[in-house]
């Protein structure tokens, strides 16, 4: 922790409302511009990454300005260095100054670690706790993937849970329409009544999830394959690596031979 500076928490982190982010964002060249829709920002503030990746939250109030910094974890190397952010709040204007990144190579031109953090800030203004007091002051959920946390799924992240439309009307308009027009969407080997090629279900990987078997002895009793579908295999696979159907009968018969 820096000199001067105070572990952060719910009960002295300052407030960021939504007029104060919405005027800043709409002043700062760095975030807004005409010559680009935003993309990037929407998706560097989504909490998803934010809430995930924000650690080790300090702060330090001088008169008007309240400055915080914090480290973040970068999104794709988790066991990187954490870059090293800061945020200047005037608690009296009641307006942010400035929020940078001060070790990724995009930061001179406001880059997703800097608007992850402001949104973070945000986001911990418009929850806060009332029965408790929480300390910013720890390590990040994704710096911890692989080392005190083994891993983590997808559902642990940000105790986020999909949002699945009840009306199913315009999936299954497409699946019909799949199944008149496409013929190699992936999508339509996933359902129910869709019926896999004859050669491409000799493959070790379908056989292994078409019969289900637990025993080694049990399941090669259970796999026939005719002299007819032997030779068509070799015929269809005489070029080896240029035939698709070369790869996807190899694929799992490495692994079935070694158990």
């Amino acid at each position: 922790m820096e000199q001067g500076f105070i572990k952060a928490s719910s009960a002295n982190l300052p407030r960021i409302d939504l007029i104060m982010l919405g005027t800043f964002l709409a002043s700062n060249k760095d975030f807004c511009s005409a010559e680009f829709r935003n993309v990037k920002t929407s998706m560097s503030a989504r909490a998803s990454y934010g809430d995930d990746a924000v650690s080790y939250v300090q702060l330090k109030r001088e008169g008007n300005l309240c400055t915080i910094k914090a480290k973040i974890c970068p999104e794709h190397k988790v066991h990187a260095k954490l870059y090293g952010v800061s945020l200047v709040v005037d608690e009296q204007e009641e307006t942010v100054k400035s929020v940078e990144c001060h070790d990724c190579v995009a930061s001179q031109g406001g880059c997703k670690h800097a608007m992850a953090f402001l949104m973070w800030v945000h986001r911990r203004s418009e929850d806060p706790s009332c029965t408790s007091i929480e300390c910013y002051w720890m390590k990040s959920k994704l710096s911890r993937v692989g080392s005190t946390l083994k891993y983590i799924t997808a559902k642990e992240l940000s105790k986020g849970s999909p949002s699945l439309p009840s009306n199913t009307e315009v999936f299954e308009k497409f699946v019909e329409e799949g199944r008149r027009r496409l013929t190699k969407c992936e999508l339509m080997k996933y359902q129910k009544d869709y019926v896999l090629d004859r050669l491409l279900s000799l493959s070790m990987d379908n056989l292994v999830l078409k019969y289900k078997e637990k025993c080694c002895d049990k399941f090669l009793d259970s796999v026939i394959f005719s002299d007819a579908d032997i030779n068509n295999v070799e015929e269809e696979t005489r070029e080896q690596h240029k035939s698709k159907l070369w790869y996807e009968l190899r694929y799992g018969s490495d692994c079935f031979k070694s158990v």
